[in-house]
């Protein structure tokens, strides 16, 4: 298979010291089997909020023109804009995430859809309870005691939930494409197998699996 490959890095600093750029490329060289070949590699140094993606356009016209597949390490290097992720599946080019190497044009909508939609849902939370504190009288903003290691845990309790919400909704996505294909046990099965663990950390069963199709799937 010949790829054309795509990485994006969220800033400059990160662009110059190649870290997020090389876990990235690691990603892709693991992905990559016998006889797979890249043809070209594209990156983008920009903010995830920003859709022009001049090379990311390049990259898809590059892949079209060489009738090659579009390889992207993370589906999250994309965007944070749902609208976005649909202009890259209305493009008719033809992709795999390496994080998610079974998602198609059905199952990569359904997936940005649910993680727009608990960007909204988070926001209106936060916004929500700031108005509250602050009727209450309570001072927002960062206290001026806080420690350096005050800082740093809630930095890494913030990257931890991130990282959970992401693995969350990669496994709500999977259990939408598979429920009525297979029995509730094989779904959990195969999502054990895939190293996948529920939003409290345990394997998943037939009734995480249940419960988990109820809350995302019958109402996307």
């Amino acid at each position: 298979m010949e790829y054309v490959v795509y990485y994006r890095v969220s800033t400059k600093k990160q662009g110059k010291s190649g870290l997020g750029l090389a876990a990235q490329k690691i990603q892709v060289t693991n992905f990559l089997k016998d006889g797979d070949s890249i043809l070209s590699e594209f990156t983008d140094i920009d903010s995830g909020k920003n859709d022009n993606r001049v090379e990311l356009q390049k990259a898809i016209d590059h892949a079209k023109k060489n009738n090659a597949k579009l390889l992207i390490a993370k589906l999250d290097r994309l965007s944070r804009n749902v609208s976005f992720i649909f202009h890259l599946r209305d493009s008719k080019v033809d992709f795999v995430c390496c994080d998610l190497p079974d998602a198609n044009t059905l199952t990569i909508g359904i997936f940005a859809t649910m993680a727009q939609h608990e960007r909204e849902i988070i926001s209106k939370r936060t916004k929500a309870a700031l108005q509250v504190r602050k009727a209450r009288g309570h001072k927002l903003g960062t206290p001026k005691n806080l420690t350096n290691e005050g800082r740093s845990k809630a930095w890494q309790t913030t990257r931890d939930k991130a990282t959970n919400n992401a693995n969350n909704r990669r496994a709500a996505m999977m259990i939408c494409e598979l429920y009525g294909t297979m029995s509730l046990q094989a779904i959990a099965d195969k999502m054990n197998d895939g190293g996948f663990k529920t939003s409290t950390g345990k394997a998943f069963h037939k009734t995480s699996v249940s419960r988990i199709y109820k809350r995302y799937c019958l109402n996307k």
